[in-house]
């Protein structure tokens, strides 16, 4: 199901054997837009720890209950390499972090990306890589909420959130809010329609033209998103659905 990045946050954390937490962000990558952590907020729990969980330990979240199930136990959460604060994931950290839990390195081979959020097994040697490395495309949810949206022809807006499938942990499409030429407009871009991210600048460049966003069916945080939206959307930009795209589009 797609749902929206700030509305997943404080979603309860549960494990096998009792609750870890709250959802406090998420770190995606942005060579795919996968999911790569969830950041759980464990209160008096772990203090002083940023306790990353990788979606292949997470199940669907449960709009009901409000919570996220993780397929660990509490003790393996507390045992698991550990990430002060604050501090960027390393390279260093995530190669203690994913043999911890037998995990296939994502980043390991030319390109293991499902577009999903899971990585296939590496079918050669994972390169050899910095260990102290920091991963230049992991960023937070948190952190790019804010950056200014170009289109072709000019700014266009910013990014206001982002809507993640809760069942490929994929970030699907950023809402862009063009409150400043168009008052009280949101609409949706695809992650399949940007061309690069400028750190430095804080900006997100796509490849489509202020007047095509401008004209593009208006979206409500309000309303679920429905597959004839996203049909709708995607004729309005004449891009084909990444839904027929086999597992490369990460299909729901």
């Amino acid at each position: 199901m797609l749902r929206l990045a700030k509305n997943l946050n404080g979603y309860k954390l549960s494990a096998r054997d009792g609750e870890i937490g709250k959802v406090q962000d998420f770190y995606f990558d942005d060579k795919n837009w996968a999911i790569r952590y969830l950041i759980a907020d464990t209160g008096n729990w772990l203090t002083g720890r940023q306790v990353l969980i990788a979606p292949h330990a997470l199940e669907a979240a449960n709009e009901n209950a409000l919570v996220i199930p993780a397929a660990l136990t509490r003790k393996q959460i507390e045992d698991s390499p550990s990430l002060d604060t604050d501090k960027p994931v390393s390279r260093q950290f995530e190669m203690q972090y994913y043999p911890y839990y037998g995990w296939p390195e994502y980043w390991a081979g030319s390109d293991t990306s499902l577009g999903n959020g899971y990585p296939m097994m590496p079918t050669g040697p994972a390169p050899t890589l910095p260990a102290k490395e920091n991963d230049p495309h992991l960023r937070s949810t948190a952190a790019v909420s804010g950056y200014a949206i170009d289109a072709q022809d000019g700014e266009i807006g910013h990014v206001k959130d982002f809507v993640i499938d809760d069942e490929t942990w994929v970030v699907r499409y950023l809402v862009v809010d063009t409150q400043n030429w168009w008052p009280g407009k949101k609409v949706l871009v695809s992650t399949l329609w940007i061309d690069r991210i400028s750190w430095a600048e804080s900006k997100v460049v796509v490849h489509m033209t202020r007047e095509s966003i401008k004209s593009a069916p208006e979206y409500s945080d309000t309303a679920l998103i429905t597959r004839d939206y996203e049909s709708h959307l995607h004729g309005h930009y004449r891009q084909s659905g990444y839904w027929t795209q086999g597992a490369a589009g990460g299909g729901r």
